[in-house]
């Protein structure tokens, strides 16, 4: 069997240009072959694996489903801590403490919201249409180095709960602490009866094997959280997919807003596991009458704003020579940052703030950072204020989020009306909003940035995306088929 994959891995290579003799690693029968093809054969093994339990979990009830996802929930609050801690020791990115409340998130958060959620047969029913759920079948999960034990709770929770099996590829930076957390839910759920392989994780990452996870004849649907290549790969995969587009959030602070509150909230959602976050606010907005008060609010939490000349030491540290951002700022704490680019800070420094003088490749601290860094821009009015933000959102956010802070609720609507994006978030932080954690958006971990986002939903991606919806529909208005014209007209009629 396993010679019979290799084959197919090496047609899968061959076919797509990827095969390579020129790194070291075992194969069958001790044949030389590249790490690509080691990868490939992985996924099309669990790919394989899971298509057959997932045959099996397809039969399964409402009840069985039910108590496989909340032995996987136990788990993951089990080991929340742990996992949290793996994913810091193995990335570099971010903070233990935060992790573990995403994991905790991930799991209860929301199951919470779902544990009542029919997925198993008749879902619906009206005297017209009844509706069936039907699972999709394998699920290819890609996971991203910023969130890895947490995205992927999340999509093994929202998989089985709608009766799909899932192979997950994670970063090749996060490898170890995602194959751990997936260990763990399995560990948990098969002594439930969930068949074990219908939750697989690839050991053995590469561009090629993912891609190969994506195409594979058995996949059914690609969940992509990552980059911006990672996300066309998985619309080019030919497969139905879910990927999300990067977020480049502004946040307006509108000039009734409560100021106090509004900085409490904006450095909550923006330090919050060092920024890592692709809801959390890159950009404060704030409207003229209220510029002195925001310096004020921020530097009593922990804010430190910056010098020109130190604005431009760390734009130099921030982004690269061909104007993207360097990995090496990710999830690093704001005092690294500045150490790494020679300024010096109070203790308890927080987050870096520069007030910025325009948006684009010429103002690297315009771009979405993923670290508690925050660009400041003072405008004069509503008008101008939402102006720049969508600016900001059309430099890498287009689709994603933004936020607003203000006492008045026709000020908020008419900003979310000209906002080109999926959510806009009030008088909140924007990465708890977004996430659904203190909104009352569905809670998800994979954000969908719509069409402005070259993304296929706007949603906030749940159980219900991974299921198909039969209908069984009767007749509800009598139609004489031998009289077509009769019927039309009848029908318009009726219209």
């Amino acid at each position: 069997m396993r010679g019979a994959t290799l084959r197919l891995a090496q047609a899968f290579l061959e076919q797509h240009g990827g095969a390579r003799r020129h790194a070291s690693c075992k194969g069958v029968s001790g044949m030389i072959i590249d790490k690509d093809l080691v990868a490939v054969e992985q996924a099309c093994d669990l790919v394989e694996a899971a298509h057959r339990a997932q045959a099996e979990l397809a039969r399964f009830d409402q009840e069985k489903i039910d108590r496989i996802c909340e032995a996987m929930v136990w788990a993951a609050l089990r080991e929340a801590r742990r996992l949290g801690a793996m994913a810091v020791e193995e990335t570099g990115y971010g903070v233990a403490a935060d992790k573990e409340r995403k994991n905790r998130f991930a799991a209860e958060g929301v199951w919470d919201r779902y544990r009542n959620l029919r997925t198993v047969g008749v879902i619906s029913e009206s005297e017209g249409v009844v509706e069936i759920a039907t699972p999709r079948g394998v699920v290819a999960g890609i996971t991203p180095s910023t969130n890895p034990t947490s995205t992927a709770i999340f999509k093994a929770l929202i998989s089985i709960k709608s009766r799909n099996a899932l192979v997950l590829s994670p970063h090749h930076a996060a490898t170890r602490c995602t194959n751990e957390t997936v260990r763990v839910l399995r560990e948990a759920a098969a002594e439930e009866g969930l068949p074990p392989e219908a939750l697989g994780c690839m050991s053995r990452t590469t561009r090629e094997g993912t891609r190969a996870l994506m195409k594979h004849e058995h996949t059914a649907v690609v969940l992509a959280t990552g980059g911006a290549g990672l996300v066309y790969a998985a619309y080019s995969s030919g497969k139905p997919a879910f990927g999300v587009g990067p977020g480049n959030v502004p946040v307006f602070v509108e000039r009734t807003a409560n100021v106090g509150k509004a900085a409490r909230d904006i450095l909550a959602g923006k330090c919050f596991d060092n920024g890592t976050v692709c809801a959390s606010e890159q950009s404060v907005v704030v409207d003229a009458p209220l510029a002195r008060a925001i310096r004020e609010q921020f530097r009593a939490r922990g804010g430190h704003f910056l010098s020109a000349a130190e604005a431009g030491r760390l734009s130099r540290v921030v982004a690269t020579r061909g104007g993207r951002l360097n990995p090496a700022v990710v999830g690093k704490s704001a005092a690294l940052i500045a150490l790494m680019a020679g300024i010096r800070v109070p203790p308890g420094t927080r987050c870096l703030i520069a007030e910025v003088g325009g948006v684009g490749r010429d103002f690297p601290l315009s771009m979405e950072k993923l670290s508690p860094i925050l660009a400041l821009y003072v405008e004069d009015g509503t008008q101008q204020a939402t102006s720049c933000c969508l600016e900001i959102l059309s430099y890498g956010g287009l689709g994603h989020t933004a936020g607003i802070h203000t006492r008045s609720r026709r000020a908020a609507v008419s900003f979310g009306e000209k906002m080109p994006v999926s959510r806009v978030v009030v008088n909140t932080s924007t990465t708890h909003g977004a996430l659904g954690l203190s909104t009352a958006l569905l809670p998800s971990l994979t954000l969908g940035c719509g069409s402005r986002g070259n993304n296929v939903t706007s949603d906030n991606v749940s159980p219900l995306h991974l299921m198909d919806i039969k209908r069984v529909a009767f007749e509800t208005r009598p139609i004489e088929c031998a009289h077509s014209s009769v019927a039309f007209q009848e029908l318009r009629e009726a219209a």
